[in-house]
């Protein structure tokens, strides 16, 4: 038995045992894999989940260095989709079977702004018949706008960290975005009701192994219900542009500690959901296939019209920017029933760790 054996045969991990596995290499990367898609197969099943992503708007009043939509990038045209672009989207949606959306936009944050996306999935429910699940991905928001959206109908929210690392968060960040303050929203998520996620990049410029870890123990610390994470992929037109050197030389090595990185959050975090995200696919054109392999069951396909996607490229390079939706849904049928896993259609494909969580409170506090 070989020492990464060893460590996987464990009930606890300590820090060292995290750094190690994520160390592995060639054979034993696949004993990580497989161990990590046993774990899967035994807490959320082999069903993937679709969300399907409606960017609706690139309007942000964050200026992050690594963000292709940041507020100073002048290069970009700036759009919002009308409000029935939106709800044909979701209808979309409904229609081919997908158990849930993501509204996702850059952050903005004002009285207009909250009132618009509170009727917005009020609308949204009352087309599908109150039968789509809504998650939201808007950035930081007063409490007082999560429970607003959440009572109108939206029941998960994603919020990346992007890292736990308050150091290198700002590296990441101007001076007045604060660490503690995304720290906080996620706390206002929990205590609003919603299935809570979150997420780091992974590879970024100056990050080791101990910083990934680290992410991950801040995701089990704080009870997360979901993952959506990625690789770092350099945008042109932002300030780290060439952080990375020539990215075409470690695109591979992204990729592989990418998926390490899923893996081991499987292995840590259990009955999560946790999403193969595109950036997988921008490295390599099974990149989420192999997420899946490694411990991923939820896929986020762009359902947002195409002549939108041009404008929502977070990290350069991003795929499906030409695919329409129904092309889209064609294709990632043939790439899941190629791994023998089965797409959970017109579910929902909550979280078995929040149920968990929630019963768990009403028991310590009901």
């Amino acid at each position: 038995m070989t020492k990464i054996d060893q460590i996987l045969e464990k009930d606890k991990f300590n820090t060292d045992d995290l750094i190690k596995l994520l160390k592995t290499e060639e054979e034993e990367k696949q004993k990580l894999f497989q161990k990590a898609y046993e774990i899967k197969s035994e807490n959320v099943g082999t069903k993937v989940y679709y969300r399907g992503i409606i960017e609706f708007s690139n309007i942000c009043r964050k200026n992050c260095y690594y963000c292709g939509i940041r507020r100073d990038n002048q290069k970009l045209d700036r759009y919002k989709m009308t409000d029935q672009e939106i709800i044909e989207a979701a209808r979309f949606a409904y229609k081919s079977g997908y158990g849930s959306i993501v509204l996702q936009s850059g952050e903005q944050s004002n009285p207009a702004f909250s009132e618009y996306i509170t009727e917005m999935v009020k609308r949204i429910k009352i087309n599908t018949d109150g039968n789509l699940g809504i998650t939201l991905s808007l950035g930081e928001q007063p409490y007082e706008t999560f429970k607003r959206w959440y009572d109108a109908g939206a029941h998960r929210y994603l919020l990346r960290i992007e890292t736990s690392n308050p150091d290198l968060y700002k590296r990441l960040h101007p001076e007045n975005h604060k660490f503690k303050a995304r720290e906080k929203a996620i706390q206002d998520l929990q205590k609003s009701g919603y299935q809570v996620g979150t997420g780091m990049m992974i590879g970024l410029p100056g990050q080791n192994e101990k910083d990934l870890v680290n992410d991950i123990l801040f995701m089990k610390k704080r009870d997360i219900d979901m993952i959506g994470m990625g690789p770092y992929i350099p945008h042109p037109d932002t300030p780290m542009a060439d952080s990375m050197g020539d990215f075409d030389e470690i695109k591979s090595d992204q990729l592989e500690l990418s998926l390490k990185v899923i893996a081991l959050t499987r292995i840590i975090l259990q009955d999560v959901n946790i999403a193969a995200t595109t950036a997988l696919q921008a490295l390599d054109p099974v990149g989420r296939e192999k997420g899946l392999l490694a411990g991923a069951n939820i896929i986020m396909p762009n359902i947002t019209d195409t002549k939108y996607r041009e404008g929502y490229k977070l990290y350069d390079n991003k795929p499906c920017i030409d695919e329409n939706s129904g092309q889209c849904k064609n294709c990632l049928e043939r790439r899941i029933d190629s791994l023998g896993e089965e797409i959970g259609y017109n579910e929902w494909g909550d979280s078995p760790h929040y149920f968990k969580r929630t019963d768990e409170d009403r028991e310590n506090f009901g």
